[in-house]
């Protein structure tokens, strides 16, 4: 499922932003960029992210700027003394004020920011803590935007299911599938073969119509595309992570629809096995999206 979420936090010392974005994915694959000198919060990271997800490409990206408190201002006596000396070689070549003060100040590199004390490992893993906070913060809004998609989703693949639903009640009532339907068709092939002449004995044209309703049965395939669909309702209205199983279950309403496609005989009920098979593909599709 798509999503995307942002949140930031901060400290005396640093200032840092998470984003997170997910998209499909038929499982979970967690992908991290993190700045340099961070890479002790890659394993919690990812720790975190497998307990809240099951399925998607899930992006993660940590950015940090430090605070201008972390350290104080200094001046870069060396950088100072060569403006100065430029100053000393142009002051008799051009006829310009002597220097101010805050234009010595705003040339680059004679003010620069010191190196706070050293950081201590108290210190530092009191701000991997606030920063796995924040992550957490992150994955709760990207939880949301999820959720958001997902209701969209769920009603989707509830028309589709109704559809499904109704193409094989189609299936069950059509004429093509009752068995006097198959005898009336194997008297009709064997007179316009055989004539009148050659009549078939009763008792013969009765095995072969047993055998043909044998081959073209489908109550089986109907009665398990109903539980499919019973079942796949029951996983919607159960929620969590049930992509997986939908996966699955699309497969099983694939193959359902495939049989009664190659058992039957008849126009009508081949045409609705092509529809099945086409909202099917259509929910196979949307259970991609499931997490």
């Amino acid at each position: 499922m798509t999503g995307f979420a942002r949140a930031a936090g901060a400290d005396e010392s640093f200032a840092w932003t998470w984003e997170a974005k997910s998209v499909n994915g038929r499982g979970l694959d967690i992908r991290c960029r993190l700045p340099l000198g961070m890479d002790q919060l890659e394993g919690q990271v990812r720790t975190a992210a497998a307990k809240r997800f099951a399925r998607g490409n899930l992006s993660l990206n940590l950015s940090i700027d430090r605070q201008a408190a972390a350290g104080r201002l200094q001046i870069n006596r060396a950088a100072l003394d060569q403006v100065l000396a430029l100053v000393g070689e142009l002051k008799d070549k051009v006829d310009a004020a002597p220097p101010r003060i805050d234009g010595l100040l705003a040339v680059r590199g004679v003010v620069e920011l010191a190196d706070g004390p050293a950081e201590t490992e108290d210190a530092r893993a009191r701000r991997d803590r606030a920063m796995l906070t924040t992550l957490e913060e992150t994955f709760a809004k990207l939880t949301a935007a999820r959720a958001g998609e997902g209701e969209q989703l769920a009603r989707t693949m509830t028309e589709l299911l109704d559809e499904i639903a109704r193409l094989t009640d189609a299936a069950a009532t059509c004429a093509g599938a009752r068995p006097e339907a198959i005898y009336d068709r194997l008297q009709a092939k064997l007179a316009e073969i055989l004539g009148e002449k050659q009549p078939v004995p009763p008792d013969r044209l009765a095995q072969e119509v047993a055998l043909m309703v044998t081959r073209a049965d489908v109550r089986e395939e109907i009665d398990r595309l109903r539980a499919h669909v019973s079942q796949a309702r029951t996983l919607l209205a159960e929620g969590g992570a049930i992509g997986r199983k939908f996966d699955f279950l699309a497969q099983e309403f694939n193959r359902e629809a495939n049989t009664l496609c190659s058992k039957s005989s008849d126009i009508e009920l081949t045409r609705i096995g092509l529809s099945l098979k086409a909202a099917i593909d259509q929910l196979r599709e949307q259970a991609a999206n499931i997490e």
